[in-house]
């Protein structure tokens, strides 16, 4: 029964993540559909894999027999899934370690770190206090205007909290990596991060500034290689995963409109209908002796 309920639990991870091409054509808030689409399948079936391990491999649910083959399954899932976790925690640390070496300069009132390179480059790198990094090729490149303009974009980032809640949807998108459409998911959650840090920034900046800034940018780094710079545990102003979409990031800057960024209700009935697995613990009973 236990591994009923692990393919149950895949199945339906599965269909979620195969509706991704039929979902993205409704009009909506494409925010929260996008966190639910990448969120749910992992979810599900660590909850399911969980609710396995606590019931354990003897036994009876519902007069079938418990195994080994689903505890085992299941067991090495969630081993496999927190070493990983491990893994980017301490290479996590050894990257805030290596920003900590980098000398300090207050810039338009803020505190950031320098990056010696020609590279222009500006990222929020950290955990839930992140630190805001620039290269001095950065520096060089715009004016004070312009400069403000990528700032506040970047402070956005740090309103956000993204460089944490990305670390963990990270997380949940490499364990389940294997299905469907997942890192189509992955990239059009980091373009809609960048969407909302934009529609932040325009709150204190001119949002003509702010795609100028943006173009300026994008032009400087494809004439400039950007050597070492550290990708991982940040958000930056111009990922150049993001740079096939430009275009189309330019204009929501220019948009006057307002992109809905709030989780609605039923997001949270999701949420719980996850953890309908753990239902199934009281089911399960020990074998008489």
């Amino acid at each position: 029964m236990h591994l009923m309920m692990m393919l149950l639990a895949l199945g339906l991870a599965w269909l979620v993540r195969s509706l991704v091409p039929y979902l993205g054509k409704f009009t909506g808030d494409k925010w929260a559909r996008s966190l639910f689409l990448l969120g749910f399948s992992p979810i599900i079936m660590g909850m399911t894999a969980i609710s396995v391990i606590c019931m354990g491999y003897q036994g009876q649910m519902l007069g079938i027999d418990a195994g080994w083959l689903s505890y085992t399954l299941a067991t090495i899932w969630l081993v496999c899934g927190n070493l990983y976790l491990i893994k980017q925690i301490w290479l996590a640390y050894l990257s805030q370690k290596q920003i900590r070496q980098l000398p300090q300069r207050i810039v338009l009132g803020k505190i950031v770190r320098i990056l010696p390179t020609a590279f222009p480059y500006s990222a929020q790198i950290g955990f839930w206090r992140s630190q805001l990094v620039i290269s001095q090729g950065l520096l060089d490149s715009l004016d004070e205007q312009h400069l403000e303009a990528v700032l506040a974009h970047e402070q956005a980032h740090a309103h956000y909290r993204d460089t944490f809640w990305f670390f963990w949807l990270n997380w949940l998108k490499v364990l389940t990596s294997w299905l469907p459409h997942t890192e189509a998911l992955w990239q059009e959650l980091l373009f809609l991060r960048e969407i909302r840090a934009d529609e932040k920034a325009k709150e204190s900046v001119d949002s003509l500034v702010l795609a100028e800034s943006l173009l300026q940018v994008v032009q400087q780094a494809t004439n400039s290689s950007s050597g070492d710079i550290t990708k991982g545990f940040s958000a930056a102003f111009n990922s150049n995963l993001l740079a096939h979409r430009l275009e189309e990031r330019i204009n929501n800057i220019l948009d006057e409109s307002n992109p809905n960024f709030q989780l609605p209700w039923y997001v949270w009935v999701v949420v719980f209908c996850s953890l309908l697995p753990f239902l199934a613990i009281p089911l399960h009973y020990s074998n008489p002796i």
